[in-house]
């Protein structure tokens, strides 16, 4: 079995005789950087500069021989079910039994019976259903058992009670591999409680541009620390390269993902192209896939994202020629949620280019039928080789066989299943709160740490007492919006860890979101940071919080003036220009995203008795901090800074303070504080043809006097306009003047949301889109409102009925007919809606 070694490398690059060819210690703090690459095709990579490896799973003979005999039984309807993968939400137990699908999948906001919050047992449950439903032969067919993949990315997350460990980018904070591998034996055993055997996990995503809304999934910016981790993560989840029969023991089938480059798209945009060479995407992106081979990986899942402009799903020379030939990955590869759709030619419903290119499965949630019926259609025609057909289905089937799901029954008579009592586990908590306490970073002390445990404390902020907003996203839901600490059963929030700690001592712990308090306290901890988000909703335009994340500063400053030290403690998945607080504090701790065990924080924080730690700071930045907003102008604090208790007080210099008001820009809000997006316009006019009226100040007036545009006050004072219309047809129109490309957003669970007020409905009403030669509406029943209400329609709605969501010149306009009076507070893309309307 081959390793990954520096030396390996280094031989590597000597036969490949490039100029500049480096790694970088994961101690060091120099980005890794190397040669231009010579010309080439853009998007097509050399895989004679890949490293190669030595897959080290043993191929099994019984295993072998089921294999060969299912594949000269089955029919081509069965191998092609194999090829797909459904999610939760659009898929039944009898749809698993007509079509031979060979995996679903629980998507972020999926769950049993259409509840993401489903308990334990109903999951449990779930599992027997749909693998019974794959096993039954009653047809005459051969009945292969599906694979159930889920997100425990951090935990077995989707679950109500789970453990909730932090987040990659604060286990890149600790340095400690061995700790790693204990988090994925725990989180393992966790998810065979449930029945599932597969996890999207561990991600080796190495974040270039922490703009990128998904960077807290990767461990570091640096590569070998990310490589550091892998192996030992497969380890945890998986058991010893050459282990079978996995399901025997407590352990799930892994997958690393995205492969290629995810965090290192251009300007850290989430499924977009990086532009980089391809030495840069070897020895920076690729890196971390060696150790994860060698620990006998089960599956890779395939990058959204572009490499020079060749989209990863469709990119053969990478998915087959690189990762499968060259690499010597032999389990099977997966896309990830409809990324094929994505791949040039091809649309969400049909893409036999991602299955040439190497793709042997694909995530088609809400696609399944129109990718297997397509599949089927081509395979008939001869248009797609059986032969690459048998070959993905034999690397699916391989997996199925070390996993032992032929062997292993239904669900809930496997080892562990039913077991709910392990989920949560006192031992396992323990396991998460170690990893809270080595994640933790120390950016400042001025001597008022470690706090005194007998004493008053004051803990402010909005997020001291929020175990959702301390867990970050993939967390019960996709974005780990819409829940409350009551879906948390036996976590602990910062808060409550600070005020177990403190009273164990005798003192007092006071909770206060604003920063008052009844009795004046020795020191206080005002807890700030970044509430929860995932992909597409995480992107920023910079490095900066949003402007009313940033309250907590007035209060640190407040609390300082009186006399008080102050702990700033801050909630984060990236590194954030945040000055202020570094100035007003006594003391900066980074907590990262911790997860369900806040009282491992209190553990860092709290001393003894005798005024000594109970335990030391050991976490090390896993990024550069940056020194402004903006990555161009520097770092403040470098990769692997981290200060102890041993460094004693600081004398602080006072940094630079910058208003990032502008800069914290949001490419979602297309109207806001009553206008439109830069460089966008508001008109009115009557349906889509006929003169518009741009609207620039208000009063204003439209449709030769029929219309009129007011201020009204939404959040600040006349931040939004109000339409009152006289008869007959009207609209009211968002328009940019380069397209916009929602393609992506699409592909998720997005909605077109409308912050709207009515006092006076139309007699009908319409909202859509417009692009060149498309468009797409959807009617819906306007109704008078005693405020303002967010209306959401799903973007899929508007492209099924026909607008071209990668090309939007006017990507909202709403429809009346009638006389009508209705304000616009705001128009965005996003998630959180208080009526969904339906797309009719």
């Amino acid at each position: 079995m081959k390793r990954w070694t520096k030396s390996v490398f280094a031989s590597l690059c000597a036969s490949a005789a490039l100029t500049a060819c480096a790694t970088t210690d994961i101690n060091d703090t120099q980005s890794v950087r190397s040669a231009d690459p010579a010309p080439r095709q853009a998007g097509v990579a050399n895989p004679e500069i890949w490293p190669s490896y030595e897959y080290p799973v043993p191929l099994q003979a019984d295993d072998e021989a089921r294999i060969a005999d299912l594949l000269a039984k089955m029919t081509l309807e069965e191998k092609i079910g194999q090829l797909v993968q459904a999610d939760l939400c659009c898929v039944t137990p009898e749809d698993v039994k007509q079509y031979n699908l060979g995996s679903i999948l629980v998507g972020g906001n999926s769950g049993p019976g259409g509840n993401d919050l489903a308990p334990a047992p109903d999951w449990l449950e779930a599992a027997d259903a749909f693998y019974e439903a794959s096993v039954d032969t009653s047809d005459g067919g051969v009945g292969i058992p599906l694979v159930w993949g889920t997100d425990a990315v951090h935990g077995h997350s989707n679950i109500v009670g789970a453990t909730i460990f932090p987040h990659n980018i604060g286990l890149g904070a600790m340095r400690d591999a061995d700790l790693i591998e204990k988090i994925g034996a725990v989180t393992a055993k966790e998810i065979r409680v449930t029945g599932q055997e597969w996890t999207f996990a561990p991600t080796v995503a190495v974040p270039q541009d922490f703009r990128w809304g998904r960077a807290y999934e990767g461990y570091s910016s640096n590569p070998e620390l990310v490589a550091s981790y892998v192996g030992a993560m497969v380890r945890g989840l998986q058991g010893p390269p050459t282990n079978d029969n996995l399901l025997a023991g407590p352990y799930v089938i892994a997958s690393t993902k995205h492969f290629l480059a995810d965090g290192g798209t251009d300007n850290g945009v989430d499924q977009g192209d990086s532009s980089i060479s391809e030495e840069e995407l070897r020895d920076i992106h690729g890196v971390p896939y060696g150790p994860a081979i060698a620990e006998g990986v089960s599956t890779v899942m395939v990058s959204f994202s572009s490499w020079q402009g060749e989209k990863m799903t469709g990119n053969k020379s990478l998915v087959t020629d690189v990762l499968k030939d060259r690499m010597d990955f032999g389990g099977f590869v997966v896309s990830d949620w409809n990324a094929h759709g994505q791949v040039a030619g091809c649309t969400n419903e049909s893409c036999p280019q991602a299955l040439m290119a190497g793709i042997d499965m694909y995530m088609a949630p809400d696609t399944w039928k129109p990718i297997y019926e397509d599949l089927l259609a081509r395979a008939r025609a001869g248009t797609i080789p059986m032969e690459r057909i048998d070959e993905a289905v034999r690397q699916i089937l391989r997996v199925k066989g070390r996993l032992g799901l032929f062997e292993a029954g239904k669900p809930s008579e496997r080892p562990y299943s039913g077991q709910y009592e392990l989920l949560g586990a006192p031992e396992h908590r323990a396991v998460a709160r170690e990893a809270v306490r080595k994640s933790l970073v120390l950016l400042k002390n001025q001597g008022v740490l470690p706090l005194a445990p007998g004493g008053r404390l004051l803990v402010a902020g909005q997020g001291a007492d929020d175990i959702a907003r301390q867990s970050g996203g993939w967390t019960l839901s996709w974005q780990g919006t819409g829940i409350d600490n009551s879906n948390f059963p036996g976590a602990t929030s910062i808060y409550g860890g600070l005020q177990n700690a403190v009273s164990a001592a005798g003192g007092t712990a006071e909770l206060s979101p604003d920063g008052s308090f009844s009795q004046r306290p020795d020191a206080a901890v005002v807890v700030f940071g970044e509430t929860p988000y995932a992909e597409f909703q995480g992107d920023r335009a910079s490095l900066a919080l949003d402007p009313e994340l940033t309250a907590p500063f007035v209060t640190m400053r407040e609390l300082k003036a009186k006399g008080i030290p102050v702990i700033a403690l801050m909630i984060t998945g990236r590194p954030l220009y945040v000055n202020p607080a570094l100035n007003d504090a006594d003391a900066f701790v980074v907590a990262w995203l911790p997860g369900s065990e806040g009282g491992g924080i209190a553990d860092v924080l709290v001393g003894d008795e005798t005024g000594e730690p109970r335990y030391d700071f050991t976490g090390k930045l896993p990024a550069a901090w940056p020194r402004t907003a903006q990555m161009s102008d520097g770092t403040l604090f470098d990769y692997g800074y981290g200060l102890t208790y041993g460094n004693g007080a600081q004398n602080w210099t006072e940094l630079p303070e910058l208003d990032t008001a502008e800069l914290a820009g949001d490419s979602r809000l297309w109207f806001g504080n009553g206008a439109p997006a830069a460089r966008w316009s508001l008109l009115v006019g009557a349906g889509q043809e006929g003169d518009q009226t741009r609207i620039t100040t208000v009063p204003a007036e439209a449709l030769n006097g029929r219309a009129r545009v007011t201020a009204e006050n939404f959040v600040v004072q006349e931040g939004a306009r109000r339409f009152t219309i006289s008869g007959g047809p009207s609209s009211v129109q968002l328009r940019n003047f380069e397209p916009v490309d929602i393609d992506r957003e699409t592909n998720a669970d997005i909605l077109l949301l409308v912050m709207m007020k009515v006092w006076d409905a139309p007699d009908s009403a319409q909202i859509g889109a417009i692009g060149p030669g498309s468009e797409g509406f959807a009617s819906f029943d306007m109704e008078a409102t005693g405020d303002f209400v967010r209306y959401g329609i799903p973007l899929k709605c508007l492209r099924s009925k026909g607008a071209d969501v990668t090309s939007l010149t006017q990507p909202f306009v709403l429809n009346t007919e009638g006389t009508t009076d209705f304000a616009i507070g705001e128009v965005r893309l996003g998630m959180d809606a208080e009526m969904v309307l339906p797309c009719t």
